[in-house]
């Protein structure tokens, strides 16, 4: 990897991009991964590169559902193997669930090799090397799933997902979380619960949330669940990305949003 310096003002995204191309020159991100790292750190500009409350209070929402789930189950593709497999590894232990890889450009060998580096790093459960069913509606690799894992789960996390996969696991009836930083996405949209968040914040903020609220009544996370407001979330990401446009150029303020 180069060596960027700390000083440097775009760090963080510069070491998100040299972990791509690690990830790829490693063989566990495909070359199409980093066109889609370009794409959502594009919409992290518009954020201002930071939790927005609205994500905050989704990650909220996630950990409940995750910890109040009977099975709950985490996807695990390139980019995410690439960015942060520890983390990943760090939430799967937090809830306790199963980490199975699901890839569109899917090879056995980079399977191999994304499952053995989750397991170097503490993952109890890792699937996805042999799949035994598939998601209904899906012609392609990621309809491949493992039953015990995502297939069975009532509760999916999916960061940096497809949408059409993210609308075949809802229309499974799954609960189904995402990370998108694309408010407007297919997947943000038709998910249950999105965070419009960079995967980097969003993964380490649910993960706190989990041990936050593990042990709390079940009542207390249902009405978390209760209170979270998928439009409105999307909505206010939408509001806080405009205000922050709107002061980045000393635009006056207008109320209302294109959603």
């Amino acid at each position: 990897m180069t060596e960027i310096p700390l000083s440097h003002p775009r760090y963080a995204s510069l070491m998100a991009r040299e972990k791509i191309a690690t990830g790829v020159k490693k063989g566990l991100t495909s070359t199409q991964g980093l066109i889609a790292q370009g794409r959502g750190e594009a919409f992290d500009y518009l954020i201002g590169e930071r939790t927005l409350s609205s994500a905050a209070a989704a990650a909220r929402a996630a950990a409940a559902a995750l910890i109040l789930a009977r099975q709950p189950a985490i996807s695990v593709n390139g980019n995410v193997a690439a960015l942060a497999p520890q983390e990943m590894v760090d939430l799967a232990r937090a809830v306790g669930a199963p980490l199975e890889v699901n890839l569109f450009h899917r090879s056995e060998e980079r399977v191999g090799l994304i499952a053995d580096l989750l397991r170097s790093l503490g993952a109890d459960r890792v699937l996805g090397e042999h799949p035994d069913a598939a998601v209904p509606g899906l012609d392609h690799a990621r309809a491949l799933a493992t039953r015990g894992g995502i297939y069975d789960a009532d509760v999916v996390l999916i960061p940096l997902e497809d949408g059409d996969r993210c609308e075949a696991l809802v229309a499974m009836g799954k609960t189904v979380i995402a990370i998108d930083l694309n408010p407007l996405s297919r997947t943000a949209r038709k998910a249950t619960i999105a965070l419009v968040d960079n995967l980097l914040r969003a993964i380490p903020n649910i993960t706190q949330a989990a041990r936050d609220l593990k042990g709390r009544p079940a009542q207390e996370l249902e009405q978390i669940l209760a209170d979270y407001d998928h439009k409105g979330t999307l909505r206010s990401a939408l509001v806080e990305m405009q205000s922050y446009l709107n002061d980045q150029f000393e635009v006056p303020s207008r109320k209302g949003c294109c959603f």
